[in-house]
């Protein structure tokens, strides 16, 4: 059997580590819907025991724990939806608060529903459903936990078109009746989270920043002072 020479060798480890490096493509660009309080979206589902979500544990991207309860968590563009927005699902009539984000969301349309299993997670699988927008989140808090991590394209690209739409993004949403305002009604706020145990070990990789109901103390935790964001 012929063997390889040394420069060949060389040449096709570096083909290798280069493919191995190469950056993951963010995925393709939608235009965001219309800002209103009624809107039709795509829904997938997550659950905290995938295997891309296990160096997170149960936590989300605000330093908190997903919720699954009375209020659920979700994902999604911040700049599509900002952290804190809260909307139900008038199918189901269930709740959601957003406050996580991930890679295959940057850019798109999708909304990402926490469910506490797999087997609920694929139960739900992909749904267009009707959401009602009943609080919107602030873009400067979530821009404010997003900038530290814009070293990430998914990131990066989030902060962009935040900025980008930041006057639209200040701006009152209509309801029904047309040229009539209104502010969203004020919600409950979701319990705090129990603090990390200190035995967990120290992942590298981002500055957490607390927002909204996250715990305060965030930004000390071991834990997540180095998570690296999704």
């Amino acid at each position: 059997m012929r063997t390889l020479t040394p420069r060949i060798f060389l040449a096709t480890f570096a083909m290798l580590i280069a493919a191995c490096s190469a950056p993951r493509p963010l995925p393709k660009y939608q235009t965001p819907i219309a800002r209103t309080r009624i809107q039709t979206v795509r829904t997938t589902a997550y659950t905290d025991t995938e295997s891309d979500h296990l160096q997170y544990t149960n936590h989300n991207a605000l330093g908190g724990c997903l919720q699954c309860g009375a209020i659920n968590s979700a994902a999604a563009d911040w700049s599509r939806w900002p952290a804190g927005t809260v909307f139900r699902i008038q199918e189901t009539g269930e709740l959601y608060r957003v406050d996580d984000y991930g890679w295959a969301l940057a850019g798109t349309n999708t909304i990402d529903l926490y469910k506490p299993s797999r087997a609920a997670m694929n139960a739900w699988g992909v749904k267009h459903v009707t959401i009602e927008n009943l609080q919107w989140g602030d873009p400067h808090r979530s821009l404010a936990v997003l900038r530290p991590r814009s070293g990430y394209r998914h990131i990066r690209r989030m902060i962009d078109e935040m900025e980008g739409r930041m006057a639209e993004l200040e701006k009152p949403v209509e309801t029904a009746t047309p040229g009539v305002m209104t502010a969203p009604p004020v919600l409950v706020p979701i319990a705090r989270a129990e603090p990390v145990p200190t035995s967990r070990p120290t992942i590298t990789g981002q500055v957490g920043v607390t927002v909204g109901n996250a715990r305060p103390g965030v930004a000390n935790n071991p834990f997540f002072a180095n998570t690296p964001p999704r």
